[in-house]
């Protein structure tokens, strides 16, 4: 094979890997919100303690997907490397 240059195989690996890692991510942020919108409705917290709990899930949710994104792409490229 010529160094340098992807196969087809290895290119569809990496859109593979790519939308797995953005699904996954989008999953795990939307999860996150859900529970800290779950936690505001069921608490029943004031208008702006309900707000700063739904901002901070937003957040949260950004971060863990933002995580997760970042994460499956960094193991894929080391295994990559690696030759596996």
């Amino acid at each position: 094979m010529d160094m340098g240059r992807e196969s087809r195989w290895e290119k569809d690996a990496m859109t593979v890997e790519i939308v797995f890692a953005l699904v996954t991510a989008a999953l795990l942020a939307a999860a996150v919100f859900a529970v800290a919108l779950a936690l505001s409705l069921v608490l029943d917290l004031s208008a702006a303690a309900s707000g700063g709990v739904r901002t901070g899930g937003t957040l949260a949710g950004a971060a863990a997907g933002a995580g997760r994104l970042v994460r499956v792409l960094y193991r894929f490229d080391a295994e990559r490397r690696r030759g596996h």
